[in-house]
């Protein structure tokens, strides 16, 4: 059976629970379900099925468990696990103080945008199929690069440090 890792957007302490979203995918069949975090990061077994079929039936049963919807997106562990073995930051001289970031999107972009793009401490490094690789420098202003992300690839994503990334993985 696989592992998946459901990473869900717009979960913070404040609007959910992490046993009550364990609950909702336990209630909907999932086995050795493990909540990371506190925000909407969920490792489960569960029989194959397409991605996209997949995410749509979590966010029923979430929004079904919880009152709420969050946008759910998806990897196997196994491949995410693959690629991060692949090193993906590798290629790439940042700051030392810049914070790797992977932001998952829902599908690849049809044609994505011109990368790298540096401006105001963000580094958008590359897109890598359904991941965009980035960095960014702390910034008077906030989170700049979470702005960025959602300019140049939509509201379909979800961002998770390069260290959650590996604790989902070790789940």
């Amino acid at each position: 059976m696989p592992r998946y890792i459901a990473l869900l957007r717009g979960v913070s302490p404040q609007n959910a629970r992490m046993p009550v979203l364990k609950a909702c995918l336990e209630d909907a069949g999932y086995t050795e379900v493990r909540t990371l975090l506190s925000s909407g990061n969920v490792v489960f077994d569960g029989r194959f099925s397409p991605l996209p079929t997949l995410e749509k039936r979590l966010e029923q049963h979430i929004e079904a468990g919880m009152g709420r919807h969050f946008l759910v997106i998806l990897r196997r562990q196994d491949a995410l696990q693959a690629w991060l073995e692949a090193d993906p930051f590798g290629p790439f001289e940042l700051p030392a103080d810049a914070k790797r970031i992977v932001t998952f999107l829902r599908q690849p972009p049809e044609t994505p945008p011109a990368l790298p793009q540096v401006a105001e401490g963000v580094h958008i490094l590359a897109c890598d199929g359904g991941q965009v690789l980035s960095a960014y420098q702390p910034h008077e202003d906030g989170p700049l690069f979470m702005r960025r992300l959602e300019q140049l690839f939509g509201r379909d994503i979800t961002t998770r440090t390069l260290d959650t990334v590996k604790k989902c993985l070790k789940a």
